[in-house]
């Protein structure tokens, strides 16, 4: 695979060649290629990655001989590892690459670039003293004390790329701030020696503001995506060398100014129900255990429950229904009629099956996975904006579309309500209300720049909490606040995981603090590695969370098996939904099973990975039958053993 990369890169580098284009060939460099690899399956936990250095470098060596007889002038190698929590082993893997690539590297401008957070001390003294390295690219954005670093030493006759522009967001530059830093640089670097860049790749942002038609003007003036922050790096470069557009660098410092003073960012009470929450520990005032029990009595729920997520597929029919009503070519009773009717079909079904606590299926909102969990309560919050062609690339080829936070953040009115309490009216069993949680909103957005993260979380918070008090109040009983996005907040440095953890897990709490010991607050948490975050995810207070479990190698479960102490009720996913493949009963019972090895009876649910959106309902259908029946099955079994 990556002698396929790389022979990707001389392909495309060749084809830019041949069309006269100037460009700067990018290779992830050595050392974060393994340090950001994984062993591969049976390969002892031991094993050191770095011990391939030595396997790969001539790799690189070939691919830099290729790139130098194609005419290439300069290379960059992206290390972002240089920014993790590294020992001196690994700090000196660096070193020792670079060593050996030097002979191969001569005659080329090489460039180093590290992004996304500071360097330590030590990271700092290493990437400056790499052989045969010609310039080190730093992000000034995230990495806020960098350049106090730079300012400490910096060696002389190599360049600085300067990355002063975010990469990661879509604010305007405040260009009189990133120009006094530039010319702060410039005094110690040399002005030869400085080049204005962005903190990181651009493919983080959206494309080109100017495809937004429909954004209003003033909070417009307020963004910029890829295009115009290639614009704002070529100004600052024209600034830094005595060429100052005046006119430009005065309408950047109106907007500026308008996002400070403009009323629609600012809502006092928001800011002072937000400000009361720092100094609180919000939980509920029982404990999980006393708090499944009162809920058993009310719920009255079998051993080894079964539900699923949320979401069920999404026929072509119900597309169609969502797109005429998006373009007004049906009415507005006439898309409730049809969501109801979609409803009523997934209730029904879930009542065939036999399956314990239900969901509604979501009909309402869009196909795309990940965007609609946000996007769909974003749209009826204040302080949120969306665009029409905002993608960004998530992973592969999917693409996202993440909203706007440019303001604090309150929810006008409810927003699953009616929804939630639609599907209860239809059936005897208990009906999931279903909320995006607010690390994950927080976390899956384009975030405001002018506060600290964790108090937008707060805001949003308590937005949540109005509308899970809003679903206790219509007599939902089981409301699932998921927290999707927990732990892909998770700062890179480890010293900063505490704070982040601390603030996050109280925003969850917030959100349900205030409800009966009746309600059971659900969360789901998709796929990730958890085990090394499980007492902040106990912490939560969740009473039952479902977590992916299946495509991990059940890795989750060896927490448990290490002596953790979990008392609320937890659901490992019993098979994969990403998966067309139908788990037969026998298959899902076995997993059950493993399950209940390490965990007590009275606290384990029986549910899919995650939700059934992407799936056919001819997938579906025989899954959760199997899925039903497996939980059945053992229900027996444990009932005989007794």
């Amino acid at each position: 695979m990556f002698l396929c990369l790389i022979q990707n890169l001389d392909a495309e580098f060749l084809y830019l060649v041949q069309l006269g284009v100037d460009t700067v060939p990018v290779l992830v460099g050595p050392v974060s290629y393994l340090l950001l690899s994984k062993p591969a399956k049976g390969v002892e936990k031991t094993f050191s990655l770095l011990s391939l250095l030595p396997k790969i470098l001539p790799i690189y060596k070939e691919v830099i001989s290729e790139l130098k007889a194609a005419g290439a002038s300069w290379i960059q190698f992206d290390e972002p590892t240089l920014v993790l929590d590294l020992d001196s082993h690994q700090l000196q893997a660096f070193t020792a690459a670079y060593a050996d690539l030097e002979s191969a590297l001569s005659g080329l401008n090489v460039l180093i670039e590290t992004y996304f957070a500071d360097l330590t001390t030590e990271a700092y003294k290493t990437l400056v003293g790499l052989k045969g390295v010609t310039a080190y690219g730093l992000d000034l954005v995230r990495g806020t004390q960098t350049i106090d670093l730079v300012k400490a030493g910096f060696p002389e006759g190599k360049y600085l790329f300067a990355g002063v522009v975010d990469g990661r967001n879509i604010w305007a530059n405040d260009l009189a701030s990133s120009l006094s830093t530039l010319q702060q640089l410039e005094a110690i670097v040399g002005k030869d020696k400085l080049v204005v860049s962005t903190s990181c790749s651009l493919l983080h942002t959206a494309v080109d503001l100017v495809n937004e038609t429909k954004l209003d003007d003033e909070i417009k003036s307020w963004l910029a995506f890829a295009a115009q922050k290639v614009v704002e790096v070529n100004a600052l470069a024209k600034a830094l060398a005595g060429q100052k557009d005046e006119a430009f660098f005065a309408a950047n410092a109106a907007a500026q100014a308008s996002r400070k003073s403009s009323p629609r960012v600012t809502n006092e009470a928001v800011q002072k129900a937000a400000a009361a929450l720092k100094g609180s520990d919000h939980r509920r005032a029982t404990n999980v255990s006393a708090r499944l029990d009162a809920q058993q009595k009310k719920l009255n729920l079998p051993v080894l429950p079964t539900t699923t997520i949320g979401s069920f597929p999404q026929t072509l029919e119900l597309r169609r229904v969502r797109r005429e009503f998006k373009a007004n070519k049906i009415s507005e009773d006439n898309y409730i009629k049809a969501i109801k009717e979609e409803i009523k079909k997934v209730v029904d079904l879930q009542e065939e099956l036999d399956i314990d606590v239900l969901v509604h299926g979501e009909p309402e909102l869009t196909i795309l996975q990940r965007n609609d969990m946000v996007e769909y309560f974003g749209e009826q919050l204040s302080g949120f904006a969306f665009t029409v062609n905002g993608w960004v690339q998530s992973y592969g080829s999917r693409c996202v579309k993440p909203p706007i936070i440019y303001g604090d953040v309150s929810r006008p009115k409810p927003m699953t309500v009616f929804w939630s309490s639609t599907a209860q009216s239809m059936t005897q069993r208990p009906m999931k209300g279903m909320l995006t949680g607010p690390v994950t909103i927080l976390n899956w957005s384009f975030v405001r720049n002018d506060q600290p993260r964790f108090e937008t979380c707060y805001q949003i918070a308590l937005a949540i909490k109005d509308e899970v008090e809003d679903l206790e109040k219509a007599g939902i009983n089981v409301i699932q606040i998921d927290e999707a996005a927990l732990r892909e907040g998770l700062p890179l440095r480890k010293s900063e995981h505490a704070f982040y953890l601390k603030w996050a897990v109280h925003s969850f709490r917030i959100t349900n603090c205030g409800v009966q010991d009746t309600t059971q607050i659900h969360t789901h948490m998709c796929y990730s590695n958890f085990n090394d975050i499980i007492h902040s995810i106990i912490d939560m207070d969740a009473d039952v969370i479902t977590i992916e479990n299946s495509r991990s190698d059940e890795k989750l479960l060896s927490v448990f098996r290490e002596g953790v102490k979990y008392g609320a009720g937890i659901g490992p996913g019993v098979y994969d939904i990403h998966s067309p493949r139908i788990p037969s009963t026998e298959e899902i019972a076995d997993r059950i099973n493993k399950m209940l090895a390490v965990l007590e009876t009275n606290i384990l649910w029986v549910n899919p990975d995650c939700g059934l959106k992407t799936r056919k309902y001819a997938e579906v259908k025989p899954a959760l039958n199997n899925m039903v029946a497996a939980a059945k099955l053992l229900r027996t079994q444990l009932a005989s053993a007794k």
